[in-house]
């Protein structure tokens, strides 16, 4: 990660970049971010957030799916901080080769990574795993297409 980078976004300026908000904003900062290639974020996890209250009550357990879609949030903004792509939104297109290695829990920190390893003109694939503490919790590669 090296040329275009930026120190870190807050979840302000990442407001600015996707069009996702709370409760559905899963991103707290990007971390590190090679614009249109790669991205880190973070994503600390909380006891509050809604989804807790029925996943599984008495166990807390952070959906699978959430965890992908916070994977693909922040490979969002990675696309979509590219000068050309300002202003669009990305929508996923597939999801393949998902795999969950952990359960992310309350006070979890996830750390978020995806690599985009393709883009032709609308249409992306990324790379991309969550980890806590360097743990492996997820990796999955997304598919997305970007619309106006």
């Amino acid at each position: 990660m090296a040329e275009d980078k930026k120190d870190v976004l807050t979840a302000k300026e990442i407001m600015e970049i996707i069009p996702h908000r709370q409760p559905f904003m899963l991103i707290d900062a990007i971390e590190e971010m090679e614009v249109g290639k790669t991205v880190r974020a973070r994503k600390c996890v909380s006891y509050n957030e809604p989804f807790f209250n029925g996943h599984f009550p008495g166990e807390p357990v952070m959906p699978g799916a959430l965890i992908v879609e916070a994977m693909a949030q922040a490979g969002a903004v990675a696309v979509l901080s590219m000068p050309e792509m300002k202003g669009r939104t990305a929508y996923f297109a597939g999801i393949d080769k998902a795999r969950f290695k952990r359960k992310v829990v309350p006070g979890d920190v996830l750390t978020l990574e995806m690599e985009i390893t393709k883009l032709k003109g609308p249409i992306g694939i990324g790379e991309g795993k969550a980890t806590v503490n360097g743990e492996l919790a997820c990796s999955a590669e997304i598919m997305f297409a970007i619309g106006k």
